[in-house]
């Protein structure tokens, strides 16, 4: 209006840097298109140069973007410092970055630049006078991680998108592991559990793209125990399982022992080992060894959860039948964990006590726990299941019975023969009597030992649960 003056004002949400940011535009405007970038304003620069859509209006205007783009021309001079001093800005703007065509193209030259520092770190060189192969381990260890501190500061959006970088210029797998695991070690210190939960799953994804060799197996199952605290989505807990299965091998037993889910009253989750075992076996790739490992470990596994009242038998049964006969040299751990199952479930009908036992093969046993079971009154039903073999002398006394086809054939027998004085074979066997006195006497030893271990565990289980419910 006539003979007022009027104020307007212009308002910038969301300026990139805020003030110091609208200066320096202001300042490249007034100056005719001429700035000094720095290390120290080359993101801000071109966050704000995008914020107000700069672009090159004629020969007399320069492009303030493309002129931040080729800034980077010169990072093979930068110092680690420097490079730092750059990531951080990539930190404080990401989102308007997230946009940009500069952020991948640092971040490969980033990534391109810490392969070379690597090779030149003053760590690389060993002593002359060290021949211990531990303190080569370690000085090895330390020439790959001296940088993993220096980025423990990245949210976890720039530190995805990082370690994509990383994988996409074939930088070192193990590197890249250690290096998720310490991240994810650090990250955790007095975070939430949304936090936690995000950070977790970001760290499975980008695991799963790595070489599956280069995984450290410690890392895994320490990630694989933190997820069921954290109760992580179906889909990230399936992956994990996936990777975790395939080195079901290289596991520890009390990397198994895990509670069972609320609300069941068994006392340790024997589906998901189930899952585990499945995923193992479906890889196809396991070697003999690889595959017996995993049965050494089964067979502890199963004697750990005999003992649990709730139990059902269809679970056990389910356990001890998971792997092929071939992958164990003999079934005594598995009698024994049969023996101490049905001695707790002593209410089982005469059918479901039966298909128990119907997991062994008499051609699995070792001579001592034969002679073991041929003794064992208390366990009849488990002398019923000895076959034919090399111990009996006949078949004509046997009353046998077929349950099935294949190479798990159960036939249910007693073969009198075997247990009477006159049978050659038990007979000389038992002129060793004081050795099998002294095996059953390790047997009931080991049943005392698994008692007091899994009292150990009820202990521990519950405690476990409590630490659950405080997180």
């Amino acid at each position: 209006m006539a003979g007022k003056t009027g104020q307007m004002k212009v308002i910038f949400h969301d300026f990139p840097g805020g003030a110091e940011g609208f200066e320096l535009i202001t300042r490249f405007c007034y100056n005719y298109g001429n700035i000094d970038i720095t290390l120290s304003n080359i993101f801000l620069l071109h966050c704000a140069a995008k914020f107000m859509e700069i672009k090159k209006g004629g020969s007399q205007t320069p492009d303030l973007i493309e002129q931040t783009e080729r800034y980077f021309d010169g990072i093979q001079c930068w110092t680690w410092s420097e490079l730092l001093l750059s990531l951080k800005q990539c930190h404080d703007f990401l989102k308007t970055l997230n946009s940009s065509s500069i952020l991948p193209k640092f971040l490969d030259l980033f990534v391109e630049r810490l392969a070379l520092l690597n090779v030149e770190s003053p760590f690389t060189s060993s002593s002359e006078n060290s021949n211990s192969s531990s303190s080569h381990s370690a000085k090895s260890y330390i020439s790959t991680s001296w940088w993993f501190e220096d980025l423990v500061f990245m949210n976890i959006n720039l530190f995805e998108k990082v370690i994509n970088a990383m994988i996409t210029q074939k930088f070192d797998h193990a590197t890249i592991c250690s290096f998720l695991f310490f991240y994810q070690r650090s990250k955790f210190h007095g975070a939430s559990q949304a936090k936690k939960r995000k950070i977790i799953e970001v760290v499975i994804n980008l695991l799963f793209l790595l070489d599956r060799s280069a995984i450290s197996c410690r890392g895994l199952f320490d990630t694989f125990g933190m997820s069921l605290c954290l109760k992580i989505s179906k889909f990230y807990q399936n992956k994990l399982e996936v990777l975790v299965g395939s080195k079901l091998d290289r596991a520890k037993i009390d990397d198994l022992l895990v509670p069972s889910p609320h609300g069941k009253r068994y006392m340790y989750d024997v589906n998901l080992v189930l899952r585990l075992l499945k995923l193992f076996l479906a890889e196809n790739r396991f070697s003999p060894y690889r595959l017996k490992k995993v049965a050494c470990l089964m067979d502890l596994y199963i004697a750990e959860v005999a003992p649990d009242r709730h139990l059902k038998p269809s679970k056990f049964v389910a356990l001890a039948t998971a792997l092929p006969d071939f992958a164990r040299d003999s079934q005594d751990r598995i009698y024994l964990a049969i023996d101490a199952y049905l001695k707790v479930h002593g209410s089982l009908c005469q059918e479901e006590k039966m298909k128990v036992c119907s997991v062994l093969n008499h051609n699995m046993f070792s001579m001592e726990y034969l002679t073991d079971l041929s003794m064992n009154s208390q366990q009849y039903k488990l002398k019923s299941l000895i076959k034919s073999s090399k111990y009996a002398r006949t078949l004509s006394d046997s009353s046998i019975c077929h349950t099935g086809q294949g190479s798990r054939m159960r036939m249910w027998m007693v073969n009198t023969s075997l247990f009477k004085p006159s049978n050659s074979i038990f007979r000389n066997k038992m002129r060793n009597l004081d050795h099998i006195m002294k095996c059953k006497r390790i047997v009931e030893l080991e049943e005392n030992l698994c008692k007091r271990r899994i009292e150990e565990r009820e202990v521990a289980l519950r405690s476990r649960r409590l630490l659950v419910v405080h997180l």
